[in-house]
């Protein structure tokens, strides 16, 4: 892209500036070529300088091969994108500046208006409320299906624009049947989108098995660090025209300074990611055996209900764990409130532990027999691992659920 540097060919001014101008033009560029360093670059600027190159791409093409204003367009943001991108085995990518606004726009973009939705009905709370409140008064359809019937999804794909999944639902991990669920959305000319923050790209690339467009909240396993918020969207460049062309419009641009820290935290992605794989499924394990644990759910489980397609698709578990103790919300609450490394947070994919309640933080806005019908039940905690040492999270949890145990006995008696 031109970057417009032909105007700093011309003499230098030599009259001597006053304090005001040359406080705003004296210097702030190298005398020579900027140098190409190992970490991506911060163009912290809102707008670029403009040559006769930069006006007759704009002319031409809108300006796609020009940086000339951030929501538009910029280095380290193409840079960012790129990697994810690579990752992701794609074509194309797009940053936001939150995980919402990535599937927001993306099923705006790729959903006419009057079109039709499909989507799964195990979903993040506040997509679920997005696709049934927002995406529907926005002229939309909203269908939801039970994610493992492949005859509801047959039927109701049937004229629709787009499907919506998530790997890994959240937070009762049931795995989407990619390769099927692709093969139905092909058939009925829908676009498959997939939310993949879950599994990220180290343990699943759905774009192999079949799936159109990836959309990811970067907050989580892709940044890993708790330390930002931003989105991803993953495709070919295609499908992903409509999404940039709409989020130019709606303006949820990635800031410059945060796109870098994402794309220096995306190098350690694998070796954090196959840390907390190890961690979650030591921990799984050792939470099943555990007398006041009721259920739990992990996809590598022989229990699990897609333990089978779990060992086809996935090449790890995951970091998240969800699991049941005995004496419904309180006892759970109480487990948290005992615990010591384990951080009672929402969001998940960092470096550390977090654990939280769905009923009162991810799906908050679910009834009670909505959160039952995707198998929240009293006493369900999520778990996201982080890269300690699994010997001490165990330590922990084990603490905690001994702790509380005595007050669910004198609870029962009483």
């Amino acid at each position: 892209m031109s970057n417009g540097h032909s105007h700093h060919d011309e003499p230098a001014l030599t009259v001597r500036p006053g304090s005001s101008t040359a406080a705003v033009h004296g210097g702030g560029r190298p005398p020579r070529t900027w140098p190409r360093g190992t970490s991506t670059p911060i163009f912290q600027s809102s707008t670029f300088e403009l040559d006769d190159d930069a006006y007759a791409d704009i002319v031409a093409t809108g300006g796609e091969g020009t940086w000339w204003y951030t929501r538009l367009g910029n280095p380290t943001l193409d840079a960012v994108s790129a990697r994810i991108a690579a990752l992701e085995g794609a074509e194309d990518a797009v940053v936001f500046g939150s995980g919402m606004a990535a599937i927001t726009t993306t099923i705006l973009a790729l959903t006419r208006a009057g079109g039709r939705v499909v989507a799964a009905r195990e979903l993040y709370g506040d997509v679920f409320d997005l696709l049934r409140q927002t995406i529907a008064d926005a002229g939309r359809t909203v269908r939801f299906v039970a994610l493992d019937d492949l005859a509801a999804w047959k039927a109701e794909l049937a004229g629709a624009d787009t499907m919506y999944v998530e790997t890994l639902s959240n937070p009762m991990l049931r795995l989407a049947d990619l390769p099927a669920l692709a093969a139905l959305a092909r058939e009925a000319g829908a676009v498959a989108i997939v939310d993949n923050t879950f599994t990220s790209p180290v343990n699943l690339r759905p774009l192999e098995h079949g799936f159109d467009v990836v959309v990811h909240s970067a907050t989580k396993y892709l940044n890993g660090h708790s330390d930002l918020v931003a989105g991803a969207v993953v495709g070919p460049s295609d499908k992903l025209a409509a999404v940039r062309q709409l989020a130019v419009r709606l303006g949820g641009c990635l800031d410059p300074s945060a796109a870098s820290r994402l794309d220096q935290s995306l190098k350690t992605l694998a070796l954090r990611v196959e840390r907390q794989n190890e961690n979650a499924a030591h921990l799984a394990r050792w939470l099943q055996s555990h007398p006041e644990v009721q259920a739990v759910s992990y996809p590598l489980l022989d229990s699990h209900p897609d333990a089978q397609l779990a060992q086809r698709l996935l090449a790890g578990g995951g970091g998240m764990v969800t699991f049941q103790v005995s004496g419904g919300d309180r006892r759970a609450a109480a487990v948290m409130n005992s615990l010591r490394l384990a951080l009672q947070a929402t969001s998940l994919g960092g470096v550390e532990t977090l654990i939280s309640a769905p009923h009162n933080t991810s799906h908050l806005g679910l009834s009670t027999p909505e959160r039952e019908a995707i198998g929240i039940l009293p006493g369900t905690l999520r778990l996201s691992v982080g890269v300690e040492d699994v010997a001490d999270l165990v330590d922990d949890l084990d603490q905690a659920l001994t702790r509380t145990a005595a007050s669910v006995i004198g609870e029962a008696m009483s």
